[in-house]
């Protein structure tokens, strides 16, 4: 259905289907004024970070050497990040290598963490990912929910049938592939709307269709139904499993898939229910009923046909992988936490070790044995989101620096002394407040690298528990819904010229507060229902 949109108009499905997620200047299609706030932002930040490095090294402080030295490389490594003056992965890289060249701590304990279970998680998840993007199982997905009753009728049900589809593809698949997945299917459904307002004679000959409120709300809950669905599993944002190592690193405490899943259940439908009511009364539609989505979808599913056997294997691998993630949580419900079949079987069934056995079925299960052709091959997998693992992999290796060299400590009774923070409350409300404001301005992948490893000092410096305040701080590091900077998922809807920056900050701001509230209010909660971080 792209015809329907004007030639002139760029070429979304090819620019952005294609893109990767840390996009030089070069590789973006920015205005005259983006253009000079974006070499603006990242030459300030190419010669701030040394600068404040530098600075940092040469204040008179009373506290160790090695921790000064960390704290200095971290400032450094923060400012590239949020200025993005090199690539986002290799602003947390330089400032590994600057750490082991200043020395911080021997090069072996520096890169251990980088070995953790949870790098293998991402590895796994990324593969098997890659896999439903390639063989059309997630779009299959999408066409099968929009092809249900009533959904495809109105522009409501579209709107919020495609914010649940991508809630739940985002459960498992990188926010930013799902939305990029979804984005052409989006531009499609809105043409066929533009054609049949234009039809009706309900808009000016001219119109741009770019600029319907229908479009509006249909793109942001593509973005924003991302970011909350992402949440909904360990494996659905990098900043959950960032979080998750770091509070287990913390506290001794693993939060098992299963758990996660119950955590974040509550926290998810009612964001999602928030989403939908306010997006539709801030760009109510210009029209209701809708004859020809129905049509669109059908022929569509058409052209998909049966199920392919890559399909089916990939089917076969991402469910092998769900049901052994899950198992554990499953035999706790049953047989209780200090029963010994859950504990021989969460011991061995390692998620790290699950994901990269799940991905490494797509390598086994063929697709044409006389060619030994295989559902997945080495290039595809050579093509996932390295550069997110290399994030997260520095980011741990921080995390673990930060704690190893007292540093912690020192930031933890640092803030505790200046804010009074005495009280698991207060401590949680500033860990949610501050995620959300650093994940505003740089990914919610470093925001979680940077704000939960000084959650967990302040909330020991304050004698607290750190377990919720940390847990509130990874989930609100996924909740920046205002500035196209915020997430990847926002970007893209951006780029795509249906939403203005105006419509994005506007419905953004109500998002941020009322994401934050419902971290607050309900993952306490949760997490004394389920007996977590007692």
């Amino acid at each position: 259905m792209t015809d329907q949109i004007p030639s002139t108009k760029t070429d979304v499905d090819k620019a952005l289907l294609g893109s990767a997620t840390y996009r030089s200047l070069g590789e973006q299609k920015l205005s005259p004024k983006e253009e000079r706030f974006e070499k603006g932002r990242r030459t300030t930040g190419l010669f701030l970070a040394p600068a404040l490095t530098i600075g940092f090294l040469l204040l008179p402080l009373d506290i160790p050497r090695e921790q000064q030295v960390l704290a200095a490389v971290l400032l450094g490594v923060i400012t590239l990040w949020i200025s993005e003056a090199v690539p986002i992965p290799i602003g947390g890289l330089l400032g590994v290598a600057v750490a082991v060249f200043l020395g911080v701590a021997p090069v072996d304990d520096v890169l251990a963490p980088f070995g953790s279970s949870t790098v293998f998680t991402f590895i796994g998840a990324f593969i098997l990912a890659q896999a439903m993007l390639k063989h059309g199982v997630a779009r299959r997905f999408a066409f099968r929910i929009l092809a249900l009753p009533r959904a495809g009728r109105s522009t409501t049900g579209v709107i919020i049938a495609f914010g649940v589809i991508t809630c739940v593809l985002s459960a498992f698949v990188s926010n930013t592939a799902t939305v990029a997945m979804l984005l052409p299917t989006a531009l499609g459904i809105l043409g066929v709307i533009a054609k049949l307002l234009q039809q009706r004679g309900d808009v000016e000959p001219d119109f741009d269709p770019l600029r319907l409120r229908v479009g509006t709300a249909l793109m942001l809950m593509l973005a924003y139904a991302a970011s909350v669905g992402g949440l909904l599993t360990p494996v659905g944002s990098p900043p959950n499993l960032i979080g998750r190592g770091l509070i287990e690193e913390a506290t001794g405490e693993r939060i098992s898939f299963g758990q996660w899943v119950v955590l974040a259940l509550p926290i998810c439908i009612a964001m999602f229910v928030a989403l939908a009511f306010i997006l539709l009364r801030l760009n109510k539609p210009e029209i209701n009923r809708i004859d020809g989505i129905a049509d669109y979808v059908a022929s569509e599913r058409e052209k998909l046909g049966g199920l392919s056997r890559a399909e089916k294997n990939t089917l076969i691998a991402f469910g092998v992988t769900v049901f052994l993630w899950i198992l554990p949580g499953v035999l706790a419900l049953v047989f209780g936490n200090d029963s010994d079949i859950y504990t021989a079987v969460s011991d061995r069934l390692d998620e790290g070790m699950v994901a990269v056995f799940g991905a490494a079925l797509l390598y086994l299960l063929p697709t044409d044995w006389e060619k030994r052709e295989f559902t997945l091959r080495w290039r595809d997998a050579a093509d996932i989101d390295w550069g997110t693992i290399v994030l997260f992999g520095t980011g741990i290796i921080f995390g673990s620096l930060i704690a190893d060299t007292g540093l912690a400590e020192t930031i933890g009774s640092s803030v505790n002394g200046a804010l009074g923070l005495g009280s698991a409350v207060a401590i949680t409300i500033f860990a949610v407040l501050l995620a959300i404001i650093v994940s505003e301005t740089t990914s919610n992948t470093a925001s979680a690298a940077v704000v939960v490893p000084i959650i967990i000092p302040v909330a020991v410096a304050a004698g607290v528990n750190p377990f919720v305040p940390a847990l509130a701080a990874t989930f609100a590091a996924s909740f920046g819904f205002m500035l196209p900077v915020s997430t990847p998922q926002n970007a893209i809807v951006y780029g795509s010229g249906v939403v203005k920056i105006t419509s994005m900050i506007k419905s953004g701001i109500s998002f941020d507060v009322i994401g934050a509230l419902l971290i607050i209010l309900l993952l306490p909660l949760m997490v004394g229902v389920l007996g977590l971080g007692a």
